[in-house]
């Protein structure tokens, strides 16, 4: 076990001093470049509901850096995610399209090819119209979108990326603490013990906690940063907490997989409890290293930091939702349709341009493209179904554009279902057909959407119901099995 700790502390002290190293080598950039877009970096936690942050009313669980983010930078208090699981809410957020229009829908199933959970060449990326813009471009962490083997043309560098770091598929990601990561295509051994579990994918779990993941793509994100802190850059740092490891939660009963409890330790809470508040308030901690980080090279002022989740809490680690209210006032979870299974945390932080205060406008993860592309200058080429906030983000709300109607779908679990949300206010949600009448909310006024109104307002929900039968393109590899 000491010779383990002692490999451990070595591979540590060798990332942090890569991080120093590539910090003394190169000049500090002490004024904002005036003459240069901003550097972009989009943090994503993994399964983060929105009540998970002090910032958003947690009051158990400690994230102080994250909660310091949203005092100096911009809260949203409605922004979605792309899907309501993690494959087809990424697809949403790389490509610009909503998700029946994406490449990918759903997750692969165990029993499925990955290669259906693959973009494509031709896809749209913000990481190529950034690349092609100028600059360089970096992926840390989860990718989920394409794979080795028959699914490799959805690999990160087929897609804009200059470097990546970190797991391809989301069933191997799973495992905090993995024997193996990938560098670009190169398959990086670490020194944890992993037994395997469903196949070849690198699902498992260990058995001989040394290097934890979570830790390795922070300096590896700060590496970057440092590396590239004189030129544009786009970091997308797609965390993999607080996600459970879904095949120890099976084995072992605790899925929420940690190198300790933190300040939870001395607490009298079962350990999948402790361990769902460490994995949070550990990431809290990445986020303050960044903004420390940005601020020690002198970009902060030329940087705009976005955080959020892929999709709202899940309930895999068994541990206990009721200690911890993850959704807030919103009804359902982790693949549900309703706001607390999309509806998630999303901060904006930019010294010196983004304002600090709380909106309401409603956006989400498909604004990312066009909202990147208006930030670095250049025209997005491809069609796309969101709308660049960026006169929100640099003071100009009065300029800014809204939603008339922002859709989700699931293919997966009791059926198809569909969902969207008109002008910001009204939620519609469709199963059982395509002519199934349209069940409304008035999410302003009900955020549990415990309370059905079409009959009230049977206008709104009828035109609700034409958007649904009109939004979604067919996909071979997702049909609509109603």
């Amino acid at each position: 076990m000491r010779s383990k700790q002692i490999i451990s502390s070595l591979v540590s002290f060798a990332l942090v001093a890569s991080t120093a190293w590539s910090m003394a080598k190169l000049p500090m950039s002490l004024e904002r470049k005036a003459d240069r877009p901003p550097n972009l970096i989009w943090v994503m936690a993994d399964d983060l509901g929105w009540g998970e942050l002090g910032s958003y009313g947690q009051d158990v669980i400690m994230t102080p850096e994250l909660d310091r983010m949203a005092d100096e930078g911009l809260r949203f208090t409605q922004y979605y995610a792309g899907a309501t699981v993690c494959a087809p809410s990424r697809s949403v957020l790389i490509t610009g399209q909503h998700h029946g229009r994406t490449r990918v829908r759903g997750n692969a199933g165990r029993k499925q090819s990955l290669a259906i959970q693959a973009l494509q060449p031709g896809d749209p990326s913000v990481a190529s119209v950034l690349k092609e813009a100028g600059y360089r471009t970096a992926l840390v962490g989860k990718w989920g979108l394409g794979d080795v083997g028959e699914a490799e043309m959805g690999l990160p560098s087929k897609h804009g990326f200059d470097e990546f770091f970190g797991y391809l598929n989301q069933r191997h990601a799973h495992n905090h603490f993995t024997d193996f990561l990938w560098r670009n295509d190169e398959k990086i051994q670490l020194p944890n013990t992993v037994v395997p579990v469903g196949g070849d994918s690198g699902a498992g779990y260990s058995t001989d906690q040394v290097l934890f993941a979570g830790d390795l793509f922070a300096n590896e994100a700060l590496k970057f940063i440092s590396k590239n802190q004189d030129h544009p850059f786009f970091l997308y740092w797609s965390m993999v907490i607080p996600h459970a490891n879904n095949e120890r939660t099976r084995e072992l009963g605790d899925g929420a997989n940690v190198p300790d409890y933190g300040p939870y330790e001395t607490k009298d809470w079962p350990n999948p409890d402790k361990g769902q508040a460490a994995m949070i308030t550990r990431m809290d901690s990445y986020v303050g290293r960044l903004m420390d980080h940005l601020k020690l090279l002198g970009i902060e002022d030329n940087t705009l930091v976005i955080f959020t989740s892929d999709n709202g809490p899940h309930d895999e680690s068994n541990h206990n939702l009721d200690r911890f209210d993850p959704n807030g006032p919103y009804s359902g979870k982790k693949r549900d349709l309703t706001d607390g299974g999309i509806r998630v945390p999303f901060i904006a932080w930019w010294p010196g341009t983004v304002k600090p205060g709380v909106t309401d406008h409603a956006g989400y993860f498909a604004d990312w493209l066009p909202t990147a592309a208006d930030l670095a200058g250049v025209a997005v080429e491809s069609e796309t179904d969101g709308i660049s906030i960026a006169p929100l983000l640099t003071g100009q709300p009065k300029k800014q554009k809204t939603h008339d109607f922002m859709y989700w779908e699931f293919p997966h679990w009791k059926g198809f279902r569909q969902a969207a949300l008109y002008e910001g206010r009204w939620k519609g949600h469709r199963r059982g057909g395509p002519d199934a009448p349209v069940k409304l909310y008035d999410v302003d006024n009900d955020p549990a959407e415990e309370n059905e109104v079409s009959d009230k307002y049977p206008e709104i929900a009828e035109k609700i119901g034409r958007y649904l039968k009109t939004a979604r393109k067919p996909a071979e590899n997702w049909p609509a099995k109603w």
